[in-house]
């Protein structure tokens, strides 16, 4: 949540503040902004909503300067508006601040008895205040900033310019992330790499507790106790084509069409001769007791569907949390215990503070995430990386195929290694995952029909989806994307959980999305179709040539998938859920890929 870039020794920074920030804007869009520093002191442009906003103001005004920040905002304390925009400010200092500063009341009530200001509602306002104090006691910047961050309780990214020192640009991180970019004669800092990867030629990751001094040509980082130390610097890829829409309307269609090559990628990173291969986790998982599996929203969907697997194909206990509730209970974990925590960003708060739990009483912690630089892959025990490519849409598409792609390959290979699955049956198990993407072309073709179905039910106010076995997470998840950008109450059930209250709901205006691949589970899920029937329900039906066969004489609309393996339907069935939601919105008007009160990557508890 929320996106910072900042730059030192840039001739124009405006124009890489803006580029960064279009490029993070996935991150926040409620309202944004920059601040630059320069011989006359700090010049400030704030506005509400997006960074189109921001650039229409920003292009009239003078900014003189080489070193500046800037800031996209998805609010917390406040309301989206200019006054709660960032940068914050006094006439000394300005920052920008992602995370949440839960003891800013106390903070706020001792610089008001102070004769301090305050300007606008936000948290983050205590920042430039305790500095300027620190300041004014004639302290130096880099002391006047460790001594507020020795104040701060919660969680922090921050990105700090001074008007008496005009080059020089610190940034501090605790609980969310922030890198170190370095271009062409000048230093940058950035929420993460998409955000540098235009200008930057390496890049190096602030740990937990970090202080970055930088300049124009020099860079000094400090830990948690103050000491000077050294953080790793890699070469930082672009990826420009990812990033940028190309010929379609959206990020979110693009990437859900990118999903073929999306899985190709992560099945070639773990494919060996007869099934794959993880070669760092070989020791745990010949050992694993029990399989934990911990996350939050979509990801937490391919959680419940990654506990089918576990427990039909590798034969393992399989026990699957929300994030933000796990910790909280201080669950028993067993000796010999794999917990997997799954998060596209690995920046989730919740999931991060869930792992640390899991690693304080001894479990062997494997992150599965999007982004092997996160803070989840950095403190993990093992990755499992999803090879996904950067995804701009904030409702995920690649990145959940992708992980449920990673974690049956895992499933498998559990399997093989307890000696559940026979080297046969391991070979025959692969064959059929890295058919995959085959599959997934063929689901992706019945997008005509889609849209023509979406078009006819976008007029509902609430709808139900619903499934059995992987197919109700399946459900769970296409109603959370009907909600997430559609903005239609949607909600996804087992199916058998109808008769105990939803079927209370279902009349003529409310359609039914069905999901029911002819597996061993489909009589028992048409009975529940002919149920909604009887009561008027609209139903959209997704199912194979032979179910739909069958019911297409119950059902408003059918929408025909291929005949996949029943291992395998889930995430190809995920394909017009995806689909449909995204039609559904676009025909509504809605903002697709920045749908309200979201944002990609969920830094805060």
């Amino acid at each position: 949540m929320c996106g910072i870039i900042a730059i030192t020794g840039a001739k124009a920074p405006k124009s890489y503040l803006l580029a960064g920030l279009k490029r993070l804007e996935y991150r926040g869009y409620d309202s944004a902004g920059i601040a630059i520093a320069g011989e006359n002191g700090l010049t400030i442009s704030r506005a509400k909503g997006k960074i189109a906003e921001l650039e229409k103001i920003t292009s009239t005004q003078r900014f003189e300067g080489n070193c500046g920040i800037g800031h996209t905002r998805w609010a917390t304390h406040g309301a989206p508006s200019e006054i709660n925009a960032h940068p914050h400010a006094t006439d000394r200092v300005a920052v920008v601040h992602n995370g949440i500063i839960e003891n800013h009341a106390a903070l706020r009530e001792e610089l008001i008895a102070k004769d301090y200001r305050f300007a606008s509602e936000t948290d983050t306002e205590v920042i430039p205040l305790l500095i300027t104090d620190y300041l004014t006691q004639k302290f130096t910047p880099e002391e006047a900033v460790e001594k507020t961050l020795a104040r701060l309780h919660g969680a922090f990214a921050l990105g700090i310019v001074f008007a008496d020192d005009p080059s020089l640009l610190i940034g501090a991180r605790r609980g969310s992330p922030l890198a170190m970019g370095y271009a062409k004669d000048a230093m940058m800092l950035g929420s993460d790499a998409l955000a540098l990867s235009p200008f930057c030629r390496e890049i190096a990751y602030l740990e937990e507790g970090d202080m970055a001094v930088l300049r124009p040509d020099s860079v000094q980082v400090f830990n948690h106790h103050g000491q000077p130390v050294k953080r790793v610097t890699m070469p930082l890829e672009k990826d420009k084509a990812e990033a940028d829409k190309g010929e379609y309307p959206h990020f979110m269609v693009k990437e859900i069409f990118e999903q073929p090559q999306a899985i190709t990628r992560t099945l070639d990173a773990y494919r060996s001769d007869g099934g794959f291969r993880f070669p760092a986790l070989t020791e745990a998982l010949s050992q694993v007791s029990r399989v934990t599996m911990v996350a939050c929203g979509t990801s937490f969907y391919a959680a419940q569907v990654a506990r089918y697997w576990m427990e039909q194909i590798a034969r393992v206990p399989t026990s699957i949390e929300i994030a933000s509730e796990f910790r909280y209970r201080k669950p028993i974990m067993p000796e010999n215990g794999l917990a997997i925590f799954i998060s596209q960003s690995g920046e989730t708060a919740d999931t991060l503070a869930a792992m640390r739990y899991a690693q304080s009483v001894g479990q062997h912690t494997l992150a599965v995430v999007n982004v092997p630089t996160s803070s989840m892959a950095r403190e993990a025990n093992s990755v499992l990386a999803t090879i996904a490519g950067p995804e701009i849409g904030v409702a995920s598409t690649k990145a959940f195929t992708t992980q449920l792609t990673a974690l049956l390959a895992l499933t498998i290979t559990l399997g093989d290694i307890r000696g559940v699955l026979t080297a046969s049956e391991t070979a025959g198990l692969a064959k059929q995952v890295t058919q995959l993407p085959r599959w997934i072309e063929q689901a992706l073709a019945a997008d005509t029909v889609i849209q023509q179905t979406a078009k006819e039910i976008s007029d509902a106010k609430d709808m139900l989806f619903i499934g059995r076995g992987t197919s109700f997470a399946i459900a769970s998840e296409g109603a959370l994307k009907m909600k997430e950008i559609s903005y239609i109450h949607a909600e996804g059930y087992a199916a058998g959980e109808l008769k105990h209250g939803p079927i209370a709901l279902i009349d003529e205006s409310v359609p039914v999305v069905v999901f029911a691949p002819h597996d061993a589970l489909f009589e028992k899920t048409a009975s529940n179709l002919q149920e909604t029937a009887a009561r008027g329900g609209r139903i959209v039906l997704l199912s194979c040539e032979k179910g739909a066969e069958e019911l297409k004489g119950l059902c408003r609309h059918v929408i025909t998938l291929p005949a996949c393996p029943d291992m395998l339907s889930p995430i190809v069935y995920a394909i017009p859920a995806q689909l449909l939601a995204y039609h559904v919105a676009v025909h509504k008007g809605t903002d697709v890929d920045q749908p309200r009160n979201l944002a990609k990557s969920v830094t805060v508890e």
